[in-house]
């Protein structure tokens, strides 16, 4: 546990008391080097927290506000102006290059420099410096300490339902890999009136709670024939939609081929840069099916999340059924859980009366692959 100074605000930031931060793949992909942010790093993007200062530019949120931290964007490309957010021309920068877009970083231990600006906000920590972007405010009365998912994860698989496929009532979906972003699929695919909603996943708790969460079919893919078992549950006709999380070539392959006329593939699951998926294109040709990636549910996080939370208060995205909590010394604990499947979507609550810590990324990224302890995590203390 070490110290790490936090820089004073610029005219577009927002400083964030952390109440709780959710743990997503991508933060795992960051950590291993499979992204290329610099390291050492604060990851985390999946905040919530109140707003403790705001920049002399800042009109979104005033002091005193709760708020929940999604990813960031510049504003100003072509995408942007179209309202696209979430396919921002500059997102790699916003959101992977370790700090602002003039250069500096808000974080860091005397000459060492920290990666911060985390998808906007770095939110492995007690207090971030966050790009207005990022921040969008919730009522005081919804429960702060789970809300950081609907920044990410359930925002991805709800948005890629809601926004981007759009699928026709009494239509067919399917979610390969039932985890958070699965899960959020799953409900928002019964949101959507989809007749038949198949869930598909190695881990049978998974599948449990995918059940409960309103699909009406699952599928064990290590124990049961995925391809065979959508012929019988669609009674020949195809899948009209389907989504995978899992971004496995050999699973892209068996959806593309469940699909019927005009289906849709959608990924949003993260691979290695270099993965590559082969399909066959003789007599699917006559399909006419389409194959899309979809990137934070093609979302505008100020406009989507807010739908997401009236949802939840309707009962009819019980979102919190996903989350486990974790103490911030359990960090290492949640990752290895959701990896494992024990639980879907860990969330770290910050306590008030424990100390102020913030975890960063290790220079050596073999540090990570050897063990998951947290000393090797390099936690901080600010």
């Amino acid at each position: 546990m070490e110290e790490l100074e936090l820089d004073e605000l610029r005219h577009n930031e927002v400083r964030v008391r952390l109440v709780a931060t959710g743990i997503c793949h991508t933060d795992a992909l960051v950590r291993d080097g499979v992204y290329p942010t610099p390291h050492p790093a604060v990851l985390g993007h999946e905040g919530a927290g109140v707003v403790d200062a705001i920049g002399d530019s800042v009109t979104s949120v005033i002091v005193g506000d709760h708020v929940v931290l999604a990813a960031a964007y510049c504003g100003h490309c072509r995408r942007c102006r179209a309202v696209q957010m979430a396919y921002c021309e500059n997102l790699l920068a916003a959101d992977f290059g370790g700090h602002r877009l003039d250069g500096t970083t808000a974080l860091s231990k005397g000459d060492e420099v920290i990666s911060s600006h985390f998808f906007g906000q770095s939110s492995f920590a007690t207090d971030a410096n966050v790009v207005e972007e990022s921040v969008l405010r919730v009522d005081k009365d919804v429960p702060l300490e789970h809300l950081g998912p609907l920044g990410c994860g359930f925002n991805t698989g709800a948005g890629t339902v809601l926004n981007e496929l759009k699928p026709e009532i009494g239509s067919t979906l399917v979610v390969f890999g039932v985890g958070a972003v699965g899960s959020a699929a799953v409900m928002a695919a019964v949101v959507a009136q989809c007749a038949i909603v198949v869930a598909i996943d190695i881990f049978d708790e998974r599948l449990s709670l995918a059940k409960e969460l309103g699909a009406t079919h699952s599928i064990n893919s290590k124990t049961e024939d995925v391809a065979k078992r959508l012929d019988e549950i669609t009674q020949g006709r195809g899948v009209n939609y389907v989504i995978d999380t899992t971004g496995r070539p050999e699973l892209l392959r068996t959806a593309a081929e469940s699909l019927g006329v005009r289906g849709t593939v959608a990924l949003v699951g993260a691979a290695k840069p270099g993965t590559e998926v082969t399909f066959e294109i003789g007599s699917s040709l006559v399909k006419g099916w389409t194959f899309k990636t979809v990137v934070q549910g093609s979302s505008v996080p100020q406009v989507f999340i807010p739908q997401l939370i009236q949802l939840w208060r309707d009962g009819r995205f019980p979102f919190e059924k996903l989350i486990t909590d974790y103490r911030l010394d359990e960090i290492n604990d949640g990752f290895a859980d959701s990896k494992s499947g024990k639980t879907s979507k860990p969330v770290i609550i910050f306590s008030a009366d424990g100390p102020e810590l913030v975890v960063r990324a290790g220079k050596a990224r073999s540090r990570w692959r050897a063990c998951d302890r947290l000393d090797q995590a390099a936690s901080r203390r600010r």
